[in-house]
């Protein structure tokens, strides 16, 4: 096949292209511009895309012999990847902006633009299986990136291909030392690639500006003031701006957020506890919608926050109810649907949180906002 190797600089991606050329592939390597200032992306491991990136896998592509390119789509990722991402903290949500770019950017905008010049598939060094089109996880667990890719449908899938997925990332490094490729032992990169200073708060708050608001505890009372709802999100338990534990001694955290008054409530980790997830956007990794519940596991973070789960398909949306309480589970970020088989865990489908359910239902809004903890 004639495949476009979308290459970050790393060596994830480095070694997905040579494995694409080993197996026959016409391959050309394309770097991806999101930053009108690339020079402002990293700060060591922090961050990506910068220049100093886009000189590493141009170097990777010599070695490896083929055609490359770097593609501008710095307009396309402030409007779907950064705006999306400080609108949701805005409305009081905690969205995970790396699932957004693999929907929007990686297999939307790039993938339409490969196709349209001709190419037959996008190759990723995302760790996750594909095995004729059913997306499952990685051999690494430690690396897996299948949640974060939950959000393509059965098209996007039929168009991509996950080389390393069956690779544990040891393996990975040195088999492009092998290669001769320079970004064998470069630093992975994490955190949110466009703060590369990893300071979300202070991205959000230059952002989005003071909005005053209170934070009460779970009878109402309040306990303290702040500058903003963005710089909250479920299941945080520090920087709350309190002088202390609660009455009892025992830590409070952040069960629920009202972005309409500025309302952050502050509770008991068993307030946190939930037992059914409502989402939107549902997405059918098969490209069929399930007919009555299914049995599954249900994720709710990048790692960790799982549960065995019965889910079921309303609408253009899912419920799931879970068969133990998950805490740290919040609005916009997803609940990611997986199937246990022989071969390794599939994801059946996913979607975007927008309530729960469970012993924190007091919390504040129009459902019991949990999440993620910071």
């Amino acid at each position: 096949m004639r495949v476009l190797a979308a290459m970050s600089g790393g060596v994830d991606s480095a070694v997905a292209a040579a494995r694409a050329v080993d197996a026959g592939h016409e391959v050309v390597g394309v770097h991806l511009a999101l930053s009108a200032s690339p020079g402002t992306l990293r700060t060591g491991s922090r961050g990506c895309c910068s220049k100093e990136d886009a000189g590493d896998a141009r170097r990777a592509a010599d070695v490896l012999g083929i055609p490359f390119y770097v593609w501008d789509f710095a307009d396309r990722f402030k409007e779907d990847v950064i705006d999306d991402f400080v609108a949701a903290y805005a409305a009081g949500e905690t969205p995970n902006p790396c699932l957004r770019c693999n929907e929007k950017i990686k297999f939307s905008a790039l993938a339409d633009r490969a196709l349209a010049l001709g190419f037959d598939a996008v190759v990723t060094g995302h760790y996750a299986r594909l095995d004729d089109g059913v997306l499952r996880r990685a051999v690494d667990a430690d690396k897996d990136q299948s949640y974060v890719l939950a959000v393509l449908n059965a098209q996007q899938l039929a168009r991509a291909m996950f080389p390393v997925g069956d690779t544990p990332k040891p393996q990975i490094r040195e088999e492009a030392a092998e290669r001769g490729l320079a970004v064998a032992n470069k630093p992975d990169s994490h955190d949110i690639c466009f703060i590369p200073s990893g300071d979300t708060q202070a991205f959000l708050g230059a952002k989005i500006g003071i909005r005053p608001g209170a934070v009460v505890d779970a009878d109402g009372q309040k306990l303290a003031d702040h500058e903003g709802v963005h710089g909250f999100t479920i299941g945080q338990r520090k920087g709350l701006g309190l002088p202390g534990p609660a009455a009892d001694g025992k830590p409070r955290y952040v069960t629920g957020i009202d972005p309409d008054s500025g309302t952050v409530r502050v509770g008991s980790v068993e307030d946190l506890q939930v037992w059914t997830v409502e989402a939107e956007r549902a997405i059918w990794t098969s490209g069929v919608t399930p007919e009555g519940p299914i049995e599954c596991v249900a994720q709710v973070r990048a790692h960790g926050g799982m549960a065995s789960a019965v889910a079921e398909a309303v609408g253009d949306g899912l419920i799931v109810r879970l068969r133990e309480p998950l805490t740290g589970v919040a609005r916009g970020q997803a609940v990611v649907l997986y199937r246990p088989d022989e071969l390794g865990d599939l994801v059946i489908g996913s979607g975007t949180i927008s309530g729960t359910g469970g012993v924190g239902n007091a919390a504040v809004g129009s459902d019991a906002e949990s999440a993620a903890t910071r």
